[in-house]
Parts: structure tokens; C-alpha cells; sequence
């Protein structure tokens, strides 16, 4: 009786390159995962920002109401876009854009408002001089196209200033 004698000589050169071609394209995956992940966050980043300059803008808009209704509110044109700029002691309008981080462009529009019989504000009606409609817009640009949050709200002359 014979004996034979096998001796195990590691991997085969199938057995590597499978291997070898399993794990890159397990890094591949993680690193595709990891791409896609940094690109959502950057997008949330951008939404979060752009919220926080509208709730900004609005803001502003308040204490121009409070400081003037009449020089800083009334005389704005009714649909025209302005932009908000501050000039070390208040916020002001200005016809001139300037884009907030080199990134977002954020404006605003004045629209008068209209009071039913009800007194409730309406589409049309009664032309109400002491309330206006603000709508603060940012955008900014996302990839291949232009994104805009916007936030509406009413403003009234409280101070009769």
C-alpha cells in the first residue's frame, strides 16, 4: 500500500484574485455610501442656512417697521424686489444685490393687503395702507439648478411712526 502525501500550498491564483476583487469592491461601496452621505449633508447644510437668512430677513424687516413705518415700509414699491443690507447701526433696503457667504442671494417683496367685510384678510376688498405682505426669498445654487426657500408674513404699523 501506497501512501500519498498531499500538502496544502496556500491559495490558488483564482482564489486571490476573487478575493482580492471582493474587497475592492466592498471599499468601492463604502466609498460610493460616503460620497453620497457628504452630498445630502451638504444639501441639508444649505436648506438649515438658507432658513435661517429668510427668519433673518424677516427680522430685519420688523425693525424696519419699528423704527419707521413710513420712510422705511410705505415707500417701497408694491412687487419690486429689494434686497436687505446692514449698515453697522440698522438694517436697510437697497435696490442692489449682494450675495450673503458668496452663496445665497436673498431678497424680499412688499405686497399690499386687501380686508373683507369680515375685517379678515383677503384677496380682494378693502385696501388696508397699515398692513403689507412680506415675502423673504433665498437661493442659492444646487448642483445643476437655482434652489429657493421662501417665508411669507404679514407686518402692521403698531407705532403709527
Amino acid at each position: 500500500m501506497k501512501k500519498h502525501f498531499y500538502f496544502n500550498r496556500g491559495f490558488g491564483l483564482v482564489e486571490v484574485v476573487i478575493s482580492v476583487s471582493i474587497i475592492s469592491l466592498s471599499i468601492l461601496g463604502v466609498m460610493l455610501v460616503a460620497q453620497i452621505s457628504q452630498k445630502v449633508i451638504s444639501e441639508s447644510t444649505r436648506k438649515v442656512q438658507a432658513a435661517f437668512l429668510a427668519e433673518e430677513g424677516i427680522e430685519a424687516i420688523k425693525s424696519m417697521r419699528d423704527r419707521s413705518w413710513q420712510t422705511d415700509i410705505s415707500l417701497l414699491n408694491v412687487g419690486s424686489d429689494y434686497y436687505l443690507s446692514f449698515n453697522g447701526a440698522a438694517w436697510v433696503s437697497t435696490t442692489t444685490n449682494a450675495y450673503l457667504n458668496n452663496i445665497f442671494e436673498r431678497k424680499f417683496v412688499v405686497n399690499n393687503v386687501y380686508r373683507n367685510v369680515s375685517d379678515d384678510i383677503a384677496e380682494s376688498g378693502t385696501f388696508d395702507p397699515d398692513t403689507k405682505k412680506i415675502t423673504v426669498s433665498v437661493s442659492w445654487f444646487n448642483r445643476n439648478s437655482t434652489t429657493t426657500s421662501s417665508v411669507s408674513t404679514y407686518i402692521a404699523n403698531l407705532y403709527s411712526n
